[in-house]
């Protein structure tokens, strides 16, 4: 798959962790009903490659379904057998270089310049800014982009949808939110209030947009 264009086609990467696989998995497929189709299970979740393959089972071989908290190159090879189209890390890792050599596009953690130009050359993707918010938030993007403005960054971490909004105005391809969109439901919670929480969502992404 072309993560890349999926980004910035989607702009909203939804992350699923969980401590019940198979709400986790009615959280994924949820996410996929109401039109958040760009989803990743973490691996720090609940039997996630489970979860993982039994997404990939119901939402067939074209959907954009990947694996988070990639921290190693078993974690990569796991993520692939599972089905996983892409990978994501929480930092430079092992799964960076995993990942490419098995075909999987992969969006990679970074914080520092140097975790950038660490991750571009070993064939990152994209660039997960995490943890986006306790970085400094739209402002640390801003400097970030000063040096690097040509590059996709996707801010992760205390994303709320102001937030969201926020990071896609000051030049974010996408962005990455996990409690803030699935709150409890990949815990057992209400399908409900993940729905409403990812029309909102969906809605912020949409008007920027169109700005």
């Amino acid at each position: 798959m072309d993560l890349l264009a999926a980004l910035r086609a989607q702009r909203l990467l939804a992350i699923v962790r969980g401590s019940d696989p198979d709400a986790a998995l009615t959280t994924v497929l949820a996410l996929a009903e109401e039109g958040v189709t760009l989803v990743e299970v973490s691996l720090s979740g609940r039997d996630a490659l489970d979860v993982i393959a039994r997404a990939r089972a119901a939402l067939g071989p074209d959907a954009t379904l990947g694996a988070g908290t990639v921290l190693s190159a078993d974690d990569a090879r796991a993520a692939h057998n599972a089905g996983a189209a892409f990978l994501v890390t929480p930092a430079v890792s092992d799964g960076i270089a995993t990942g490419r050599e098995l075909g999987l596009p992969v969006l990679a953690g970074v914080m520092t310049p140097t975790d950038i130009l660490q991750a571009l050359r070993l064939g990152a993707d994209a660039l997960k800014l995490f943890p986006a918010g306790s970085a400094g938030g739209p402002g640390y993007l801003r400097d970030l982009r000063g040096p690097f403005p040509d590059l996709p960054f996707v801010p992760v971490g205390g994303v709320d949808a102001q937030a969201a909004a926020a990071y896609l105005r000051g030049g974010a391809i996408a962005v990455g939110v996990g409690s803030p969109l699935t709150g409890d439901a990949a815990d057992g919670g209400s399908g409900t209030a993940l729905r409403r929480r990812a029309r909102t969502f969906l809605d912020v992404v949409r008007a920027e947009a169109r700005s």
